[in-house]
């Protein structure tokens, strides 16, 4: 399928400046994964669902993630740039676009199994993102303290042990960035930590953001919390 003119459509919808070599790049992300899918099963969509589920839905919330990142990188970046840690990548989504958005900002992409971390790195080198790292392993293997962890399709807040783990290893100051469905079941699964020693923290700070996906007519939103 030739995905250039949807994702032109879609990139220019969220205001990026197509010229900037951004499309070009992810269409060849695309073709990585359409290429690598039917062996490596890296994604079940395709076609348009791929483009907008995928795509453009990890882009959706750029500018709130902008401000995030530049609010993080005046208070807790020891660099000037705060590193974003993409949780459970799978086949690099949300942390591909990114880092393809932010080709500036360091991104380390965290993924448990063993053949999506060998076409993540085919792809980035393939790309030339020289932003982004690739750790086969889980968050809670992780050692050093994180700046900013973003997810996307990861699991509900609803899994304590996962999430204790992960808002323990968040530096203060540093943030939570999550890709969420509707508002309501967002709402939902934070109410359920308010009463948790640990995340009853993360649900008290945590802020419900509502972003539009080109083409899209299901509800998407953000959870963003902040640690003090």
């Amino acid at each position: 399928m030739n995905h250039e003119p949807l994702l032109a459509r879609g990139l220019a919808a969220l205001d990026f400046d197509i010229s900037s070599g951004i499309l070009d790049k992810l269409i060849q992300y695309l073709d990585e994964i359409e290429r690598w899918n039917p062996l490596y099963g890296l994604v079940s969509a395709e076609g348009e669902d791929l483009v907008i589920k995928h795509v453009l839905d990890s882009l959706s919330p750029w500018r709130v993630l902008a401000e995030l990142l530049a609010s993080l990188d005046s208070s807790i970046a020891r660099n000037g740039m705060a590193t974003v840690i993409d949780i459970g990548t799978g086949a690099g989504f949300p942390g591909i676009p990114l880092a393809i958005a932010f080709p500036e900002r360091p991104f380390v992409l965290i993924e448990r199994l063993e053949k999506r971390v060998r076409f993540l790195e085919s792809a980035i080198t393939l790309l030339g993102l020289s932003n982004v790292e690739i750790r086969q392993g889980t968050a809670e293997n992780e050692q050093e303290a994180f700046q900013c962890v973003v997810f996307r399709a990861l699991r509900p807040f609803g899994d304590k042990k996962l999430f204790r783990s992960i808002w323990k290893k968040i530096q203060p100051g540093g943030a939570l960035f999550a890709y969420k469905g509707r508002l309501m079941h967002a709402r939902l699964e934070l109410a359920e930590l308010s009463e948790d020693a640990v995340l009853g923290n993360l649900a008290a700070r945590a802020q419900i953001v509502s972003v539009w996906v080109p083409f899209l007519e299901e509800e998407r939103c953000v959870v963003i919390a902040r640690k003090a």
